[in-house]
């Protein structure tokens, strides 16, 4: 794809911008390498190629789930201004 001043200036309209001269010119080069690396990217050969969505082969990385026993519910539940059995009781915030 060429990169002319017509294109930038389409560009410049669809984006509701004023660029200057030297904004469309850097522009003008920061597309080109941005087309050039996608037409290297378009170029690779896949054929044979396993598709995948990770690079790597690991399918579940996350640990055992194992019990164990947390906090005395009694020692934490002791200062609580208003608490059931299990729980600390609070303040209904939204109706």
């Amino acid at each position: 794809m060429m990169l002319d001043a017509g294109l930038i200036s389409y560009l410049e309209d669809l984006s509701h911008l004023l660029l200057s001269e030297d904004e469309k010119a850097r522009l003008t080069e920061s597309l080109e390498k941005i087309l050039n690396g996608m037409a290297k990217l378009g170029a690779l050969e896949l054929e044979n190629i396993p598709e995948r969505s990770h690079p790597f082969d690991n399918v579940n990385a996350f640990r055992e789930d194992i019990v164990k026993h947390s906090f005395d519910r009694e020692l934490i539940l002791k200062n609580a201004p208003v608490k059931t059995d299990e729980m600390f009781i609070a303040p209904k915030t939204v109706e």
